[in-house]
């Protein structure tokens, strides 16, 4: 399919920063949202994008966005995740915190939190808590996945299997709507599969693209989540998958409505 000069670009803009939206193409290009949202559909039906909540994302089910444009993406969102989960997570507690760009949210909105013992295999989260002189931050052993600081393998996962601590916060690159929390590296997926069973509690944290997304590896089922922290429960079948099974929905976007 051959694409216009303009859908060129929009595809050029994509690449260089993973994502875009209808607001800013209108802006960048001057003209109707609808203009926009057909070249969008077009690029998305070629397969070159995928659609999401306002836009669209660079295509892909096999391979992850880098972690640069991954940090880019839904910062406002990520925080409020942030400040929801950690606001669960009692002084003098124990934790897993795995990898990912929400799951360093939570970390960030744990600064002040008093005598946390820290578990993680993500390096970023490590350089954010060092600086809570209330925190003892463990960081395991494994290979070191220089692409975005996490640590993966088998060591790690046997590392990981020392510990049993009250709470673990995790990270998805993709869930499915019946309740298939994805990623796409095995060996990633091996350590918070690990983190998973010796956790009391276990926190998924994500933000509504991720149900936009496909990833080839399970992580697990949402069922083994204690609860859900979102910015917006935007899949009424997730819902029920999370009622059915008893896993306490935390919607960002109803708490700002609540205040409001």
């Amino acid at each position: 399919m051959s694409f216009s000069l303009r859908q060129q670009e929009i595809l050029e803009i994509a690449r260089g920063q993973s994502r875009v939206t209808v607001e800013e193409l209108v802006e960048r290009f001057d003209v109707t949202p609808q203009t926009i949202r057909k070249d969008l559909n077009e690029l998305c039906d070629s397969k070159a994008l995928s659609r999401v909540h306002g836009g669209a994302v660079i295509s892909s089910g096999v391979a992850n966005v880098g972690y640069e444009q991954r940090r880019d993406i839904a910062p406002e969102e990520k925080q409020r995740i942030g400040e929801l989960c950690a606001a669960k997570i009692p002084n003098n507690a124990s934790l897993f915190i795995n990898i990912g760009t929400t799951t360093e949210a939570v970390a960030r909105a744990l600064i002040n939190h008093r005598d946390l013992l820290v578990i993680t295999n993500n390096l970023n989260v490590a350089n954010t808590l060092v600086q809570n002189s209330s925190c003892e931050v463990i960081i395991a052993g494994g290979v070191l996945r220089r692409t975005d600081g996490g640590i993966i393998g088998e060591a790690t996962a046997d590392f990981v299997n020392q510990f049993k601590v009250d709470y673990a916060v995790i990270g998805a690159s993709a869930i499915d709507e019946d309740g298939a929390l994805l990623d796409y590296d095995y060996r990633e997926v091996r350590v918070a599969q690990a983190i998973i069973e010796n956790a009391r509690h276990n926190y998924l944290v994500a933000d509504k693209m991720k149900l936009e997304r496909t990833a080839p590896v399970r992580i697990a089922h949402i069922s083994q989540m204690s609860s859900f922290f979102t910015d917006e429960m935007v899949s009424d079948k997730l819902r029920q998958v999370c009622t059915q099974h008893g896993v306490h929905i935390s919607d960002a976007s109803q708490e700002i409505s609540t205040k409001s």
